[in-house]
């Protein structure tokens, strides 16, 4: 689907064809056939179009025929029915300088594009470099945003294995645990290529510009340490309850041994006193107590001992 628009007194207008200034953005749902379409329509080259149809597609930038292609990793949520993916993925867009406008491709839904065109009134069309780095801003905010979010809900998570070690948050600690990995790999491809973007200056940037990418690259280095902080705390965090579990798993048997130890003694005794022999005491009145009160006895000195031995 094709959105055109344009900034008209401070107002974002939708027009109904591409215009000089404005600005075009292309979301889902996707036709291989509309691409060829509009790659005509806007004069770009096509594979500038369907690469934001690669999910894997890397950060980086490209030039031809005097059309500037940038792609960068935003994150988003996984709307996918598999309980063991993880809750967030990154997906990748598409920002097009063409000869007069400034085209958007995204694959999927994108929360950083609609922010962006929430804010798209306080936009200038002409100053294209800013509406570039602006796009930039709204990735890492939306980075900074989820990684709060991931945080909160770890904790949550945390405060529930407290109270009872169940499967269900060890699996949801691991499906953090692997968005956190995709955060971490998209924001150090991007981190590079932001970096890259200054030091070649491949957008033209002035001094104003130069400056405020200067900032998204501290942005961006900040949500990366964010990443790998969060990382490295649910690793331990998930080493932390293995070893828990290892623990009790380790006392249980402990104690389901000792309580077998203890109840082997009576046993022991009732089949000594069980033999067809006879037996000291066999002809007493009292010869069924015997056993039963040696055997109480023996268990006796047994729980005594391992208690004194920390085994219960």
């Amino acid at each position: 689907m094709l959105q055109f628009f344009k900034n008209e007194n401070g107002k974002t207008l939708a027009i109904e064809k591409p215009e000089s200034g404005a600005w075009v953005n292309i979301v889902p749902p996707l036709k291989q056939e509309e691409f060829t379409e509009i790659a005509e329509t806007l004069d770009v080259p096509l594979d500038f179009l369907t690469d934001s149809l690669d999910i894997d597609e890397r950060s980086r930038y490209e030039l031809e025929d005097n059309v500037k292609l940038i792609v960068i990793k935003t994150p988003a949520e996984n709307n996918s029915f598999n309980d063991s993916d993880a809750f967030y993925i990154t997906i990748p867009i598409c920002i097009i300088l063409t000869h007069n406008q400034i085209v958007t491709v995204n694959s999927f839904d994108n929360g950083a594009i609609k922010k962006f065109l929430n804010t798209f009134q306080n936009r200038h069309p002409d100053k294209r470099n800013m509406m570039v780095l602006k796009i930039f801003e709204k990735v890492v905010q939306a980075y900074m945003e989820f990684l709060k979010e991931i945080n909160h809900r770890r904790n949550l998570l945390e405060q529930k294995l407290y109270d009872a070690n169940r499967n269900e948050e060890l699996l949801d600690l691991m499906r953090i645990q692997k968005s956190l990995v995709y955060f971490v790999t998209a924001l150090r491809s991007n981190e590079m290529l932001l970096m890259k973007l200054q030091r070649t200056n491949f957008l033209a940037l002035n001094d104003e510009e130069d400056e405020f990418l200067q900032d998204l690259i501290v942005d961006t280095s900040q949500a990366l340490e964010m990443a790998n902080i969060y990382t490295n705390i649910l690793s331990s965090t998930m080493d932390a309850f293995a070893s828990i579990i290892s623990n009790n798993q380790n006392q249980v048997m402990k104690r389901l041994t000792s309580v077998t130890v203890m109840l082997q003694l009576p046993t022991l005794v009732a089949s000594i006193y069980g033999m067809n022999v006879p037996i000291p005491g066999s002809h007493s009145a009292f010869a069924f107590y015997f056993p039963i009160l040696i055997s109480l006895g023996l268990s006796l000195l047994l729980g005594i001992y391992f208690l004194r031995k920390k085994l219960f």
